[in-house]
C-alpha cells in the first residue's frame, strides 16, 4: 500500500474497489499490521467504500423493470421501484 493515494479509487471498477477493500478488511481483521499503516489503510477502506456506494447507486438509478401484458409480452419498462 505504500506511496497509493486514493484519487486512483476513481478509475477502478466495482469489482477492483470491492477486492481491494476485502484485502483492507483482511489486514486489519488479522490485527498484525502496525497502527499507522491501520490508520491509512482504513482511510483507503472509507474511499473504497464510498466509490463502491457511488457505483451501486448509479447501477440502481439505470435498472428498470420490464411490464408485461395481460397474455405476458414484453410492452415496455418502467423505473424499478426503489423499496
Amino acid at each position: 500500500m505504500a506511496g497509493e493515494t486514493n484519487e486512483d479509487v476513481k478509475a477502478m471498477s466495482f469489482e477492483q474497489a470491492l477486492e481491494a477493500l476485502e484485502r483492507i478488511v483482511d489486514d486489519l481483521e488479522r490485527g498484525d499490521v502496525p497502527l499507522d499503516q491501520s490508520i491509512r489503510i482504513y482511510e483507503r477502506g472509507e474511499a473504497l467504500k464510498a466509490h463502491c456506494d457511488r457505483l451501486l447507486k448509479a447501477a440502481e438509478d439505470k435498472v428498470e423493470k420490464i411490464r408485461l401484458s395481460r397474455d405476458g409480452k414484453p410492452v415496455g419498462t418502467e423505473q424499478l421501484d426503489a423499496d
